[in-house]
């Protein structure tokens, strides 16, 4: 959902362009009431991102389990892409709700690298996940904030669900290749720490290259103090 507010927004996603217009595209498909609100969309979204975490913690367990978080993750992207185009149509545009949709999609990010965890067996690996993807979270918004521009980089949301997407369906497929060289777990294991060490590579250099760009591109330095009250 849009507000007047928001900072200007520039996607520089590899397949958002692809992706998401098609998602959009849905939306006269859905028959969404004009009166229901894009909160509710918002909510609709994160339930099925809970679906998705779920279906990925039981992934190593159940082949169907794999699929269902797909498909959890698929109806969160599908409900994120059509918010928006709700609240515009129906002119419901309100800050509350774009305070909403921004604060539940690391939760949602959040859901699913638990879940892999879960699968995995691997707690500890969960943990270093969740805080490097909040510790991302926290450096974009902030640097939307004193920049004024809320960017996506080429790896962004929609391609991290993608990945996650394809990793659960074929965890799923894994169950049914007869003698496979890797078990469904040991191939979930080894793409959860591979997309681990790749985080933590990526927080310090986006760091880095964000603490340049405000220091040339922000507004100038809050130098006022604190108002106790």
């Amino acid at each position: 959902m849009k507000a007047q507010t928001m900072s200007a927004r520039v996607s520089h996603s590899l397949i958002d362009p692809i992706i998401s217009p098609k998602l959009q595209s849905l939306y006269p498909h859905l028959r969404i009431p004009s009166g229901f609100p894009p909160e509710g969309i918002v909510l609709m979204g994160h339930l099925s991102a809970i679906v998705g975490a779920v279906g990925l913690a039981f992934s190593t367990t159940y082949w169907w389990a794999g699929i269902v978080g797909a498909a959890g993750i698929v109806g969160n992207h599908l409900a994120d892409c059509v918010d928006g185009t709700h609240a515009r149509r129906t002119g419901q545009c309100r800050n509350g709700g774009e305070l909403l949709d921004h604060f539940t999609d690391p939760l949602s990010f959040a859901y699913y690298l638990i879940g892999i965890g879960v699968a995995c067996g691997r707690l500890d690996l969960a943990i270093v996940a969740v805080v490097c993807l909040f510790a991302i979270a926290v450096l974009t918004n902030i640097k939307a904030k004193l920049v004024g521009e809320f960017t996506l980089s080429r790896f962004g949301p929609t391609e991290f669900k993608t990945l996650l997407s394809l990793i659960g369906i074929s965890t799923a497929a894994l169950f049914w290749l007869p003698q496979s060289i890797v078990t469904p777990g040991q191939f979930l294991l080894f793409t959860y720490a591979a997309l681990i060490v790749a985080g933590l590579v990526q927080l310090p250099i986006q760091l880095i290259r964000s603490v340049k760009e405000v220091n040339q591109n922000g507004a100038a330095a809050d130098t006022t103090e604190w108002q106790l009250k």
